[in-house]
């Protein structure tokens, strides 16, 4: 995958996602701005709305009706909010939520998952690590996504001859799969700080030895480049001890679900931080880094700037639009300065405010923006 390709395309259509919990409530505010933009910059961007996860099991019986994969399949960009919650905990596992989120990523070839961890300076005093320890932190974790643990057969519960039983799963990446992931690695770093870590546990799994092997291999095409490895117990330590040590992070899907959460957290909050789900052509699925959050669904206190941020990956990814995405970056940093917060990125004193109020302000920095340019 090509990452720096500029070519444009005039087909700009968007499948939104809005799932369940508090993603209707983020998704709303997500497209204030969208509108916004596509207006200012004249994108040309058109969208609709599809059902996925819980939403989708009731109106359809089924997580991903053939109707919202058809959509996300034809258009170039899909935006995703969030899926799940408990009240479909206890359903058929093959027909969860979560289960159709997985079959979509699948199904659209989205195998490289890009999560940053980048700290605003106004929300130092919200990382429940020591100010000095994470600002300035900004860090890129880049997960592989369609293959490994998740995915591997085979996988199942069953019951051994003595009654017992046991679950067991299959750790499993081919070589290919390890050489496009490492390939999207190393030309962000490119654009980056020219560092690549790339984490493991060759010393005791065979697939991750491969993994390792193969990074090495595709590291040597990318001389301005440096390689690490380091295992994953030692990169989860070293996130929390020295995270600003970090510039881009590779590493497979059990691994780099585990590690990009704990990073998320490194800035005050995962309800900060957007993510990118990429294909081979740069169509992307892009989405916030947390979930439904059923306990405060529709009660207007979700945080939707992971959600806003997630519309400027999309721009800046897909449809090569930097400078409206940088615009809503720059909005959500002016938003932040003028002392709005949500309740997770509240210290203790400060005011909060609801979704409805945190998206309005960040429109109206936008438009500020161009009034005075």
């Amino acid at each position: 995958m090509n990452i720096t390709n500029k070519e444009m395309t005039h087909r700009r259509h968007i499948v939104l996602l809005p799932g369940d919990g508090i993603g209707p409530e983020i998704m709303a505010e997500a497209v204030r701005v969208l509108e916004v933009v596509s207006q200012q910059y004249s994108l040309g961007l058109t969208w609709e709305s599809q059902l996925l996860g819980g939403a989708a099991i009731e109106a359809a019986g089924v997580p991903l009706p053939q109707a919202t994969l058809q959509a996300a399949q034809a258009a170039q960009a899909v935006l995703l909010a969030a899926v799940g919650g408990p009240q479909w905990d206890r359903i058929e596992r093959a027909i969860r939520p979560e289960r159709g989120l997985l079959a979509l990523r699948a199904a659209l070839g989205l195998f490289a998952n890009l999560r940053p961890a980048l700290l605003y300076p106004q929300l130092a005093e919200a990382s429940t690590l020591k100010p000095e320890v994470v600002a300035g932190l900004d860090l890129l974790i880049v997960r592989e996504l369609t293959g490994g643990i998740y995915f591997g057969q085979p996988r199942g519960i069953r019951t051994l001859e003595n009654g017992e039983r046991e679950g067991f799963n299959t750790d499993v990446y081919r070589e290919s799969e390890i050489r496009r992931i490492a390939r999207v690695a190393f030309e962000l770093a490119q654009q980056r700080r020219r560092q690549v870590l790339s984490v493991d546990k060759a010393n005791v799994l065979e697939v991750t030895e491969l993994w390792k092997e193969i990074m090495i291999e595709v590291g040597r095409d990318y001389p301005d480049v440096q390689l690490r490895h380091m295992y994953v117990d030692n990169a989860a330590m070293q996130l929390v001890r020295a995270p600003k040590q970090f510039d881009v992070i590779v590493t497979g899907n059990l691994f780099g679900d585990i590690l990009s959460d704990e990073a998320a957290m490194l800035t005050g909050s995962i309800g900060m931080l957007p993510s990118a789900s990429l294909d081979a052509a740069g169509k992307g699925m892009y989405e916030p880094c947390h979930g439904s959050a059923p306990d405060i669904a529709g009660q207007d206190k979700a945080n939707p700037l992971a959600m806003i941020l997630s519309v400027a990956m999309m721009l800046r990814y897909t449809f090569h639009e930097v400078a409206a995405a940088v615009a809503i970056e720059q909005a959500v940093g002016q938003v932040l300065d003028q002392g709005l917060r949500t309740a997770d990125i509240a210290s203790a004193g400060q005011a909060i405010c609801g979704t409805r109020a945190m998206g309005a302000a960040v429109v109206k920095a936008l438009q500020d923006q161009r009034s005075s340019s």
